[in-house]
């Protein structure tokens, strides 16, 4: 281990933003109305449940919010610093 591995933890391997999230999603043949990604994918009709990415809704710059719509409401799960750690996130969620 080097000391920068101490101050920064490993990034995940996977896609490193929601363009590549979307196409790797896709080839895994997940269901479009499973997820929400935005800017990206943004099903309509509004499925009546599914998991989402998007930018902090209360405006922090850079923050970037995994979580769960349903019944007409967002439930984050997590919030995250870096995009890739967001994407990597919902991958995980939707394997």
């Amino acid at each position: 281990m080097t000391p920068l591995d101490a101050i920064e933890p490993a990034r995940p391997v996977g896609p490193t933003d929601r363009r590549a999230l979307r196409e790797t999603l896709r080839a895994a043949g997940v269901a479009d109305t499973y997820y929400r990604i935005e800017g990206v994918h943004e099903p309509a009709p509004t499925p009546p449940d599914f998991l989402y990415l998007r930018s902090d809704p209360d405006g922090s710059a850079g923050i970037w919010e995994t979580g769960v719509y349903e019944r007409g409401v967002h439930q984050a799960i997590a919030r995250h610093a870096h995009e890739s750690d967001a994407c990597a996130h919902l991958l995980r969620l939707l394997s």
